[in-house]
């Protein structure tokens, strides 16, 4: 295989996001797009939040350079779909640039989560009709194959939200959502060569080369955040690559990997999501549970906790590797293995125990508090008792 073409891809990607980083950041400035420090943040001065902008200008030119060198070097072709698989990839392109354009909106405006979550439903809906859905799927009980039919497209939209979302949510430590993503961009990679996808292959070494040059500014500490525009495209284009390396009918084990791929990001919400259910307040409602969070209060600082969440990272990642190159029962036993390891880290860090509850002041006015007020300690006791 001739590696000059990816090789090319990520370090246009590279080079894109580096050069563009500081226009970004002015971009966010003179837009008022810049976080200030609070509570909940980890910032202690004003950051700028566009960096999605960088990392955008970064995959469009490794776009250029790909078809730059396709039809000039004649590099082999990589827009090529897997078998049986329709897919318009300008449809796709104009879902990518959907998504960014709905975060970069919500970094400046502050969308309500309504309009937001109906701009990341359309920008899925604009992929899934552009032939990029989840097709049939093999039954490992019985045998033969699982028909979706129509059901495919909204199990798609859904899909494509929600790794979206897994990222923006993690987003909040310099450097996590894009260490993770180059991470699990670069593993994509690989399983995409393995598995001679090299459409899913080309765009994921140019997600990797983008995110890796976008650290250079957003490692701690960070002098510009991705904001939503950043975050809801890493996720967006996570979701986007799974589904072009997996094949029209697809096995059980395809599905997995891309859970697998993005282990923390799904632990980390799912486990929010049962924390805020515990403590009855709104599934939205911002807490300081999230792993990074934990690692915090456990003694690491801010480059410790990153590290830490990266080795996780590269763990899952390489079982889901591992996964592709062994028989039915060792590829259990991994996932089991993985499965286990990833419980006991959270139960560790005690990601379902809820850190928001509810308390009535002096005037009987019922409010939020977190181990930051001095209450906490004497309700959390007081709920325990009843």
């Amino acid at each position: 295989m001739n590696w000059i073409p990816f090789a090319s891809v990520f370090l246009a990607a590279l080079a894109g996001t580096l050069a563009t980083e500081p226009v970004a950041r002015r971009v966010a400035v003179a837009l008022g797009a810049v976080d200030m420090p609070s509570k909940r943040r980890v910032n202690v001065r004003p950051v700028p939040r566009m960096g999605g902008i960088a990392i955008l200008c970064g995959l469009i030119l490794a776009c250029i350079v790909q078809y730059l060198g396709t039809t000039r070097l004649q590099w082999p072709v990589v827009l090529v779909p897997s078998p049986k698989l329709t897919v318009t990839y300008q449809g796709i392109a104009a879902s990518v640039l959907a998504i960014f354009v709905v975060g970069a909106v919500d970094d400046v405006r502050q969308l309500k989560p309504l309009p937001k979550l109906l701009g990341q439903v359309a920008a899925a809906s604009i992929a899934a009709a552009s032939g990029l859905v989840i097709g049939d799927i093999v039954n490992p009980f019985a045998g033969g194959e699982i028909a979706l039919g129509w059901l495919a497209y909204p199990i798609t939209v859904i899909y494509l939200v929600a790794f979206a979302n897994i990222i923006n949510l993690i987003d909040g430590l310099d450097g996590l959502a894009a260490g993770i993503t180059c991470i699990s961009s670069f593993t994509m990679f690989v399983l995409a060569v393995l598995a001679h996808r090299m459409d899913a292959a080309a765009l994921s070494i140019a997600l990797c080369g983008a995110t890796l040059g976008f650290l250079r500014y957003n490692f701690n500490p960070a002098s510009i955040f991705m904001g939503d525009s950043g975050s809801l495209l890493l996720g967006f284009l996570l979701g986007v690559i799974s589904l072009l390396s997996v094949a029209r009918v697809a096995g059980l084990t395809t599905l997995l990997l891309p859970l697998v791929l993005a282990g923390i990001p799904i632990i980390d919400t799912f486990s929010a999501i049962v924390r805020r259910r515990r403590a009855h307040v709104s599934v939205g409602h911002a807490d300081k549970g999230h792993i990074h969070h934990r690692l915090i209060e456990e003694g690491f600082d801010q480059r410790q906790a990153v590290v830490l969440i990266y080795l996780w990272t590269a763990a899952l990642c390489l079982g889901a590797v591992v996964m592709t190159q062994v028989e039915p029962l060792p590829r259990i036993l991994v996932l089991a293995f993985l499965v286990a390891m990833s419980a006991l880290f959270a139960m560790r860090l005690k990601l379902f125990t809820p850190v928001l509850l509810h308390h009535y002041d002096t005037q009987g006015r019922d409010e939020l508090i977190g181990p930051d007020d001095p209450e906490f300690e004497e309700e959390a006791h007081r709920q325990h008792m009843g």
